[in-house]
């Protein structure tokens, strides 16, 4: 480590074009990030600064000393990742950490994001601040598409959000990009998971944990930080929020007031930083667990029941193409087989092996949502399977599966995936009023979609059912009166051998005329 490291402030590093300033470059609009940061370390404000400050922290005093958390919410366009790569820089190349780590203990700098391309893309900046400046680049010992290693048992490492990423090791920071986006399909709760689960990691080293992300709905780890803590003089944590417009000034502001003619709750929350009031959870992750036949992964065909069957198509480039089979059992909706292809695929193939899957199940027609193209009910009818577009749009098919949720009177497979979609379901109220669910931003739902399709339009009666119910309710003929069976015998006439005239065989066929 270099000797001046130690002594070197952020906002020093920052606007110095040897060091992080040389990617970060002069420009004045990264004078509030800067100002910033210089109150999450407790440095003295100036008197610009303190407008800044005032203007974002709610009414708060500046810290004292570095707080051990940062949270920062705003709105697009911000710079946020570059801040965010040029903090995990800093803190690895400026920060003394001699006595924190064992001796061949790696100290590491994670950064987490929502997606893996998000973690490349604050990867890329975190790479430019150390090999633009000539200083910065004599730490580098090695690069790899991950980590970067740096002298003195330095790492720094970026990965998509996941709370076993974090365990075993030895965080020096930890930075959280876009929180409130972070998806998981193994849990309702990733950000908090992963909260959980680096805090023991930052309290041996005392290091700092920086949250920076735009809004999104009113829950999650980010959305409770801002409750909590936004506006409070609290020694340990400092929470900011500003919109696009105060970090970005250059932002040509058309595009802002045309987001907010076209969608006022989206705009406002992408471009103003504020949590969206639209938006509610769907169903809690608990209720669909409590449908699920824990250990049941299929069920196999019974020839007592009708099986029903509905797809999710996609053309193979971007969704996955999913089939779900269900059945009824008195009141109970029971779903008995998933299928799900992943991107990418050739949705020919795809079919042919769903079509094999209903030929187990003796279903001869599958309900599918109303795809755009029209290869869907060609490429079925091929494999002898009639396609027909459903009548209801998904969100419809999700507000009638509820009482059935809410109720415990449908049974679900044991599939991971499948409870992650339904749990991360969302309610959003439209300008119109009425109610439309769908996924969180940046997750799916086409295996929910196929899975609670096909729960949804099984019959009222399956096959075991409507035989039961018939042997005690055999039709009856109720006849007029007593003398109906004698009337309709009148009615009939006497028989072929009758003697009355006019009956019988014609003369011209009887045998005694036939000599």
């Amino acid at each position: 480590m270099t000797a001046f490291a130690h002594n070197t402030t952020i906002d020093t590093a920052l606007r110095d074009p040897l060091l992080l300033g040389a990617a970060l470059g002069t420009s004045p609009t990264w004078d509030p990030w800067i100002g910033i940061l210089r109150a999450a370390y407790g440095l003295e404000l100036s008197a610009s600064e303190r407008v800044a400050f005032d203007a974002v922290a709610g009414g708060r005093e500046p810290p004292q000393k570095r707080v051990r958390e940062l949270w920062a919410i705003v709105g697009r366009r911000s710079g946020k990742s570059r801040i965010a790569a040029a903090l995990a820089s800093f803190i690895a190349a400026f920060q003394d950490h001699a006595g924190k780590l064992a001796p061949g203990e790696v100290g590491s700098i994670l950064v987490l994001a929502a997606s893996r391309t998000q973690a490349q893309t604050v990867y890329g900046y975190i790479r430019a601040f150390f090999e633009s400046s000539a200083i910065l680049s004599q730490l580098i010992e090695s690069v790899t598409g991950e980590e970067i290693k740096l002298t003195g048992n330095i790492a720094i490492s970026v990965h998509t959000n996941s709370h076993k990423t974090v365990r075993g090791r030895t965080l020096l920071a930890a930075v959280f990009d876009e929180v409130a986006f972070w998806r998981d399909e193994t849990t309702s709760l990733p950000d908090i998971e992963v909260f959980r689960a680096v805090l023991p990691a930052l309290a041996t080293t005392g290091g700092l944990l920086i949250g920076i992300s735009s809004p999104y709905s009113q829950r999650g780890l980010l959305y409770a930080k801002h409750r909590d803590c936004f506006g409070k003089d609290d020694a340990q944590v400092l929470v900011v929020q500003a919109p696009t417009r105060f970090f970005n000034p250059t932002i040509d502001t058309d595009i802002i007031d045309q987001a907010h003619r076209d969608d006022p709750e989206s705009a406002a929350a992408e471009w103003d930083a504020k949590f969206r009031g639209d938006l509610s959870t769907f169903v809690d992750r608990a209720v669909v667990e409590r449908c699920v036949d824990i250990g049941v992964h299929e069920r196999p065909y019974l020839r007592q029941y009708r099986y029903v069957a509905f797809c999710d198509p996609s053309g193979g480039a971007h969704d996955s193409m999913t089939l779900g089979i269900a059945h009824r059992e008195g009141d109970r909706g029971v779903l008995d087989c998933v299928r799900e292809a992943k991107p990418p695929f050739v949705p020919a193939d795809v079919v042919g092996e769903f079509c094999r899957v209903l030929n187990t199940y003796k279903i001869a027609s599958v309900t599918g949502d109303r795809y755009a193209g029209a290869w869907v009910s060609d490429a079925f009818r091929k494999e002898g399977v009639r396609y027909v577009a459903s009548e209801r749009s998904r969100s419809e098919i999700y507000i009638d599966s509820l009482p059935q949720l809410m109720g415990g009177t449908m049974s679900l497979l044991d599939n991971i995936r499948l409870v992650g979609q339904i749990s991360q379901l969302e309610r959003r109220t439209t300008r119109t009023g009425r109610d439309n669910i769908d996924h969180m931003s940046g997750a799916s739902d086409d295996l929910c979609n196929a899975a609670l399709g096909a729960v949804m339009h099984v019959p009222s009666l399956n096959r075991a059912d409507a035989n039961h119910s018939g042997s005690n309710n055999r039709p009856v003929v109720h006849l007029g009166h007593a003398n109906m069976k004698r009337r309709r015998d009148q009615r009939a006439g006497p028989t072929s051998n009758s003697s009355r005239p006019g009956f019988g065989p014609p003369p011209w066929r009887d045998e005694r005329n036939t000599q």
